[in-house]
């Protein structure tokens, strides 16, 4: 289907990006602009600002209940961007139709913070999170969104290597899984070059903060497509965006964990691009991510 007219509207009234090189700090005033107030958001039972050791963490609990699950989210924003205020309605959507504890990381971004700072945040959250907030037995996700979706699927290899076995369930919204950018790995970045959003020629300048600060795109740390063998590794939901570049390699990774005997679901989204999570979740279609993400939680995906 054709790019969804609402989206295609709002990408039509932006405005073009200044010249020059990107601007970290001006970058994420502009984001941080754009978050509502509190008294505007889906209200939960508790949203509490803590830190796991010493990341900050917020934690949202949507109802009344002696129990829950656990989802550790990871937001997006090219390892530069974003923050748990950015994203904190897709935290809150998630908490409200999971059911489950949502414990959403700030973690270190580049280019202040080397490699594999933002990463070791987010697996010491899990740990953090499993040992102060969970419970054997009980759900044990992690999810993220774009370069969050890396960390996701990161920080579940980690686990798997160092025998913490409490993860699971793996969920990535339009992950970015493979941080070597050559037009000619993937049909994605040709089909969806420019016009949807994220575009093919962004995707070095966004992320080269992250690889000039160590990260190797060779590293399945920072690019898990590259991690040789995906046993034993947590069932996984991948969700992608018909007009993505980067859909075809998350498409790839689903495929791959299937082969290794992983349990994954892929789901692509038509007429989106990357980033409708975020963005553009207030449209009904495109707010179902939710609904399947709780499903495919619960089993009955």
């Amino acid at each position: 289907m054709p790019l969804h007219p609402d989206i295609a509207r709002v990408l039509a009234g932006l405005p073009a990006p200044p010249p020059g090189p990107l601007d970290p700090a001006a970058m994420r005033a502009a984001e941080e602009a754009q978050v509502p107030p509190v008294a505007d958001r889906l209200p939960l039972r508790s949203v509490e600002d803590l830190t796991a050791g010493q990341v900050p963490v917020r934690v949202y609990t949507p109802h009344e209940s002696d129990a829950y699950g656990l989802l550790v989210y990871f937001h997006g924003g090219a390892f530069f961007l974003g923050s748990l205020d950015t994203h904190d309605h897709v935290a809150r959507s998630l908490a409200k139709e999971t059911g489950l504890k949502v414990v959403s990381v700030g973690y270190r971004r580049a280019p202040e913070h080397a490699f594999p700072a933002g990463l070791d945040d987010c697996y010491a959250a899990v740990r953090w999170a499993a040992g102060n907030l969970g419970r054997e037995g009980a759900t044990l996700a992690v999810a993220g969104d774009s370069s969050g979706g890396t960390f996701a699927a990161a920080v579940a290899g980690l686990a798997r290597d160092d025998g913490f076995d409490r993860i699971t369930h793996q969920v990535m919204f339009y992950p970015s899984l493979d941080l070597d950018f050559d037009v000619d790995r993937y049909a994605s970045l040709r089909e969806n070059t420019v016009g949807y959003g994220l575009e093919t020629a962004g995707l070095k300048p966004f992320n080269a903060f992250y690889l000039d600060s160590g990260a190797d795109p060779a590293d399945p740390r920072v690019s898990p497509i590259k991690r040789a063998d995906l046993t034993g590794l947590p069932p996984a939901l991948i969700v992608t965006a018909e007009y993505d570049p980067m859909r075809n390699e998350g498409e790839l990774y689903g495929r791959r964990l299937k082969e290794a005997g992983v349990a994954a679901t892929v789901s692509r989204y038509p007429g989106a691009g990357h980033g409708f999570v975020q963005h553009f979740s207030w449209i009904p279609e495109y707010h179902r991510v939710f609904e399947e993400t709780a499903a495919f939680l619960r089993g009955t995906s």
